[in-house]
């Protein structure tokens, strides 16, 4: 980034002087990756489970004799940290788990699992994805 001088007058008679000395902050620069950040938080935590609610339950339409019901989700701390990923040349992630209901409506017998969804990539604290080892950035654009 190059800094634009500024124009110093002097005296009558000698030529003006321009520095590039730095300007004195008058506004707080914004943390522009935060609401990606606070973004990414709210779907981990409820964008997930406003869909499993939006899903569950999941008849069996055949039979009508089984219902599946998503009740709560977690994460599990993930295997590698951010510096590792990128040097394994893997995705940074965390394993994602769906606690599940089925309910066998012939029989009413229920039976509750934890089951493995998949790997969830993760946001860094300095708002990107180590995807395949490379870090990876969201550009977020205003629409007119």
């Amino acid at each position: 980034m190059a800094l634009s001088p500024a124009v110093i007058p002097q005296s009558v008679g000698l030529p003006s002087v321009k520095t590039y000395a730095r300007i004195p902050q008058v506004l707080d620069v914004p943390n522009l990756i935060q609401s990606q950040i606070d973004s990414y938080g709210w779907f981990k935590e409820d964008g997930l489970q406003e869909v499993y609610q939006e899903i569950s339950p999941i008849a069996d339409y055949t039979s009508k004799k089984y219902e599946l019901h998503f009740l709560e989700h977690s994460f599990r701390e993930p295997k590698y940290t951010p510096q590792e990923s990128k040097e394994r040349e893997i995705t940074f992630s965390q394993p994602l788990y769906v606690k599940t209901r089925l309910v066998m409506k012939d029989t009413g017998e229920i039976k509750e699992q934890e089951i493995f969804m998949g790997d969830i990539p993760m946001m860094t604290p300095n708002g990107t994805f180590i995807i395949n080892g490379a870090e990876r950035v969201v550009v977020s654009q205003l629409v007119r």
